[in-house]
C-alpha cells in the first residue's frame, strides 16, 4: 500500500512537470515550485522506513565527513600555523643570535681599538715624559754650572782681596818698623809689585 503511495506520488509529480510550461524543450520548464516542493515531500514521507533511516544514515555519514573532512583541514591548518609561528620564532631567535655575534664582535673591535688608543696615549705620554725629564737634567745641570762657574768667580774674587789685604796689611807693618827703627821681620821678604793698590770688589 505505502509503495502504491510513493507511485501515485510520482506519477503526480510526473504530471506537474509535464503541465509545466517549456521554455527551451527538454531543458527548462518553468513549473509550480510549492506543488513540486510538496509532493517531494510527501514522497519522501511516503518511504518505507528502512529507506528513511538509509537515508538519514547517508545523511549523517556524509555529515560526519563533512565535519571529519573540516576537521583534519582544520589539523591541517593549525599544524601549519604553528610550523610557521615555530619557523618564525626560530628564525627571530637565529636573527638574535646574529645581531648578538655582530654587537659582540663590534664591542670587542671598540675595545681593542680604544686599548690601542690607550697604550699609544701612554708611549706618547712616556716619551713627552722622558722629552721633559732630560730638558730639566740638562736644564739643572747648565744652571749648576753656571752656579758654581759664579761661586768660582765670586771665590777668585774674594781670594784676590784677601790676598790685597795681607799685602796692604804687610805694607803698614813695614812702614811702622821704619818709624821705630825696628827691623822688620817681613823685611826680607819682597813685596810684589803693585801690591800697594788694595780693592774691595
Amino acid at each position: 500500500m505505502q509503495q502504491n503511495g510513493v507511485y501515485d506520488l510520482l506519477k503526480m509529480l510526473e504530471i506537474s512537470l509535464e503541465e509545466g510550461f517549456p521554455i527551451v524543450p527538454r531543458k527548462f520548464t518553468v513549473v509550480k515550485t510549492k506543488e513540486i516542493e510538496t509532493l517531494i515531500d510527501r514522497i519522501y514521507a511516503s518511504l518505507p522506513v528502512e529507506v528513511q533511516e538509509a537515508r538519514a544514515f547517508l545523511r549523517r555519514r556524509d555529515e560526519l565527513q563533512l565535519e571529519a573532512q573540516q576537521k583534519a583541514e582544520k589539523i591541517v591548518k593549525d599544524a601549519q600555523m604553528e610550523a610557521d609561528r615555530k619557523l618564525s620564532e626560530a628564525d627571530f631567535i637565529k636573527a638574535l643570535e646574529r645581531e648578538g655575534i655582530r654587537i659582540r664582535t663590534q664591542v670587542q673591535e671598540e675595545c681593542e681599538e680604544i686599548k690601542r688608543k690607550a697604550l699609544e696615549e701612554a708611549d706618547n705620554i712616556r716619551a713627552q715624559a722622558t722629552e721633559d725629564a732630560m730638558k730639566t737634567k740638562e736644564g739643572a745641570e747648565l744652571y749648576a754650572e753656571q752656579v758654581l762657574t759664579n761661586l768660582e768667580k765670586n771665590l777668585t774674587q774674594q781670594q784676590q782681596i784677601v790676598k790685597n789685604g795681607q799685602v796692604y796689611m804687610e805694607k803698614l807693618r813695614s812702614e811702622s818698623f821704619r818709624s821705630y827703627d825696628m827691623p822688620s821681620p817681613y823685611s826680607s821678604e819682597r813685596v810684589p809689585a803693585g801690591s800697594s793698590d788694595f780693592t774691595i770688589n
